[in-house]
């Protein structure tokens, strides 16, 4: 289990990197998406790991109350801020994505038309 949450965090990285470097503002917007994916199941599978796995992440009655019977929480706070942050940032940018684009009438991140490219009405 531990490969495929390795594979899958490094798939989500490699590809958020490999689109911040395209040249187009919505590529670069979902790069930024796919990072924070990566990042928050990185912080996620960190807080599980170690002296987390098989603990319960919620109080039982007649289980004692201490650390050492239960999942950190704090992991799990964090991702949930962070998804949260994520969204309402990813919504401000679009925002910026469509007045850039009404504005300068091309989504490339320089503002100026790609070589061999047509014009869009």
């Amino acid at each position: 289990m531990e490969l495929i949450l390795a594979l899958a965090i490094g798939v989500l990285t490699g590809s958020g990197v490999w689109l911040l470097l395209r040249p187009r503002t919505f590529q670069i917007i979902m790069g930024l998406s796919l990072l924070s994916y990566a990042v928050n199941l990185f912080i996620f599978s960190m807080g599980r790991l170690g002296l987390a796995v098989g603990k319960e992440p919620v109080l039982i009655p007649g289980v004692p109350q201490n650390l050492q019977n239960y999942a950190d929480p704090l992991p799990q706070a964090l991702v949930l801020t962070a998804i949260v942050i994520g969204f309402a940032m990813t919504a401000l940018f679009l925002v910026v994505l469509l007045a850039s684009r009404g504005i300068s009438g091309t989504d490339h991140v320089d503002g100026t038309q790609a070589p061999g490219s047509q014009e869009m009405p």
